[in-house]
């Protein structure tokens, strides 16, 4: 058995202004570094055998960060991380979206969650069979930690009102060549934001 902790990277810009980033490489910002120092702190507590990312220039920074509060080596970068596609609708706000394409209506190049998983899921596999017994962490983006919550969940979680928060740590196991949700740490949407997406 192999233990996953993923990590959602610290803020950007387009976090704050609350646009959709998807492959569009943006970096952290000041809010997001310190996030990430906060959450490298919260995680002295445990053991770790390594840090691994995506490489967006978001999560390696976070990963980076990470990896020196716990005085790990730097993170392996693995493009099976990467956050899913979102084609024609990244760097629109979440109102421009749903004016452009409201619900239904399909957007151009936006990867499904399928998509995502049939990445995601052998990229983990593999570090599974490299670090049995182990604890990793995993740095990676809001789509893909909610798909994975999504598919270890049948779907019941995260629910329209939990937030995949910056800096927020879930914790998995890979049991039998499965994917297993320990602990996901969510966060509430207060009204406001909810209406805004």
């Amino acid at each position: 058995m192999t233990r996953f902790s993923i990590v959602r990277h610290g803020q950007t810009d387009w976090n704050r202004e609350q646009r959709i980033q998807g492959s569009t490489d943006i970096p952290l910002n000041s809010t997001g570094r310190a996030e990430a120092a906060e959450t490298g702190a919260r995680l002295r507590d445990r053991v770790w055998h390594g840090v691994v990312a995506s490489p967006l220039a978001r999560a390696e920074e976070t990963a980076r960060i990470i990896a020196g509060e716990l005085g790990l080596p730097a993170p392996r970068v693995l493009e099976g991380f990467t956050e899913r596609r979102h084609g024609a609708i990244e760097g629109l706000t979440f109102a421009e979206r749903q004016a452009r394409f409201p619900d239904g209506v399909p957007v151009p190049g936006l990867e499904t969650r399928r998509e995502v998983l049939d990445r995601v899921l052998p990229a983990l596999g593999e570090l599974a069979s490299e670090n049995d017994g182990r604890s990793l962490l995993v740095v990676t983006h809001g789509g893909v930690i909610g798909t994975l919550i999504r598919h270890s969940t049948n779907g019941e979680r995260p629910r329209h009102d939990e937030l995949i928060a910056n800096g927020s740590v879930h914790d998995f196991e890979w049991q039998g060549g499965r994917l297993v949700l320990t602990k996901f740490e969510s966060t509430f949407r207060n009204v406001d934001e909810m209406v805004k997406r």
